[in-house]
């Protein structure tokens, strides 16, 4: 209970999987410590996602492992003993929101559930947007040739959505993970404004050609 006390002092990061990924576990007397991203030291998370997969285990042995995916990679959450009953209603499909701690096992990092709340499918896209903003914090502007291959993407997201009738440029944002929505929707400006794309309702466009 001391340890698990201590645990719930740490301040929950507002992360992406995708950053807990690249993050450097650190182990102390063969027992994870914390993961380094940058100059944080992370013991608690949270973390906005899709429940995309559930495994249950049957007999004596409690366990749940669940699997959450928020667009910018997947991270599972692993649930022991009488915890189990406690998050038995999360259910495949489910956008959530999940606070708590990392641990670290066999070479996989993954996060050990204190809250798991159902939440707005839309949060997922606010998430993106805080941890862009955060990060947009500690960047360089883009370089003349990045801006370029940056509108390419862009660009070739929307010709591919052409079938459908266009794109939200929400989905846009949620898709191209590895850039910020701030630059997305400022080269989407651009396109509007050069007649390569146009808007057949507001937040949707649609290639021109």
């Amino acid at each position: 209970m001391a340890e698990q006390e201590q645990y719930k002092r740490h301040t929950a990061y507002k992360l992406r999987i995708g950053n807990i990924l690249i993050g450097k576990p650190i182990i102390d007397n063969e027992r994870f410590s914390f993961l380094e991203l940058g100059n944080k030291r992370i013991v608690r998370v949270n973390i906005v996602g899709n429940i995309v997969d559930k495994f249950e285990s049957e007999g004596e042995s409690k366990y749940s492992f669940f699997m959450l995916d928020d667009g910018s990679g997947q991270i599972r959450l692993k649930v022991f003993g009488d915890d189990v009953e406690k998050f038995k209603y999360i259910t495949q499909g489910l956008t959530v929101v999940v606070i708590g701690v990392l641990r670290h096992w066999n070479d996989e990092t993954y996060i050990s559930p204190e809250i798991v709340k159902e939440q707005d499918p839309k949060y997922l896209l606010v998430r993106k947007l805080e941890t862009e903003k955060e990060k947009e914090k500690n960047t360089d502007p883009l370089g003349k040739e990045q801006i370029i291959a940056v509108k390419d993407k862009i660009l070739g997201t929307i010709k591919n959505a052409e079938e459908n009738g266009g794109i939200d440029t929400d989905k846009i944002i949620l898709n191209l993970t590895d850039i910020s929505p701030a630059i997305i929707n400022q080269e989407i400006k651009k396109l509007l404004e050069e007649g390569i794309i146009f808007e057949p309702r507001p937040g949707k466009v649609r290639y021109l050609g």
